[in-house]
């Protein structure tokens, strides 16, 4: 299983919105898209998880547009810790 990292999202895009689109290109297990903590509102961007089909949608997605947006979609990087 993969974690992929998708920027670049419409402030719009729902959760089901970006798992129709990856599930294009293979298996989605999850997707979470990022909120604002204190306005709650969407930052942009999310992580989705796919058991298949992630180098394609990697392939695939980057660099397309999305709702007006152009996306940036590639493998999510371990988050760092450096306070």
């Amino acid at each position: 299983m993969k974690k992929l990292y998708v920027g670049n999202l419409p402030f719009s895009s729902s959760e089901e919105d970006v798992r129709e689109l990856m599930a294009q290109y293979g298996q989605v297990e999850s997707v979470n898209l990022i909120q604002d903590r204190e306005t709650g509102r969407p930052r942009g961007f999310g992580f989705v998880e796919m058991e298949t089909g992630a180098d394609e949608a990697i392939e695939g997605l980057n660099g397309t547009d999305f709702g007006g947006r152009t996306l940036k979609v590639n493998e999510a990087k371990p988050r760092r810790f450096d306070r």
